[in-house]
């Protein structure tokens, strides 16, 4: 299948690693010309340089969610392209922590980066898509949306909130032709699970071994995602083919949400 994406422009944020990482590599290897977008330049153009050697073209961007200059210079960045038609909306996750008990510093700040900070640079992006008659915004969520991940409090709340943007969203320019999804990954072989894991074991006093097991076997594909297998899907949400998606929220987990409507 040809998803349409070979000469579109992509900016990706989040693509040192991860899940942003491998959703880059993705669409560049459908064709795509990649703008990576994450805090850490130097790795940036390691990822960029992978891309370059098998054949894709990319540009990078660095931009730290946590500083409004940085974020308002990512938009002006993005208002300069000569066009944009996907962004991938990644904000990393917060560090994990239990509800009760979250300072509300802690709440203020990661609420400013997660949510408000995103929403500036979708509103951005948006805005010329509408121009052009056509656009993929996907933005990277989490299964703790659906069902709530008990020592990851922060991150349940707050990307809940940019689902109900996003939602809203896509009802507003679905006629513009810009299509507004999300992807919610499970546990996905990625830097940020083995974090997790490793908080797990801690607060256990288990080994990191042990409480992945313990993660995997509420799996009922029987392991963790493959970054790759996330980047598909997200993929194929930023193609020509996917038009008549839109205010969704797809999950990539593996069955471990059990929900029928979920």
């Amino acid at each position: 299948m040809d998803l349409g994406l070979k000469g579109r422009t992509a900016l990706v944020m989040g693509a040192s690693q991860g899940l942003g990482e491998a959703t880059a590599l993705q669409l560049a290897n459908e064709g795509a010309h990649v703008i990576l977008v994450a805090r850490r330049g130097d790795v940036l153009s390691d990822v960029k340089a992978r891309i370059v050697a098998d054949g894709g073209t990319a540009d990078t961007l660095e931009c730290d969610l946590f500083d409004a200059e940085s974020r308002q210079s990512l938009c002006e960045s993005i208002k300069a392209l000569p066009r944009i038609d996907i962004l991938v909306a990644n904000s990393g996750g917060p560090a994990p922590g239990m509800a009760p008990g979250i300072a509300s510093d802690v709440w203020t700040r990661e609420f400013d980066a997660m949510v408000v900070g995103l929403i500036e640079i979708i509103d951005t992006a948006v805005d010329r898509m509408k121009a052009a008659g056509f656009g993929r915004i996907v933005v990277i969520g989490s299964s703790g949306m659906i069902i709530p991940i008990p020592k990851l409090a922060v991150s349940n709340t707050l990307r809940s909130a940019v689902g109900g943007y996003i939602k809203t969203l896509a009802e507003q320019v679905a006629s513009d032709g810009v299509t507004c999804n999300m992807v919610l990954p499970g546990r996905v072989e990625t830097p940020r699970t083995q974090a997790i894991d490793a908080a797990t074991a801690k607060s256990l006093n288990i080994s990191e071994d042990q409480a992945r097991a313990n993660s995997i076997a509420t799996i009922p594909a029987g392991r963790y995602g493959k970054p790759s297998e996330f980047g598909a899907v997200l993929t194929f949400l930023a193609s020509e083919q996917a038009g008549y998606i839109t205010g969704s929220q797809i999950r990539v987990d593996g069955g471990a949400v059990r929900s029928i409507n979920a």
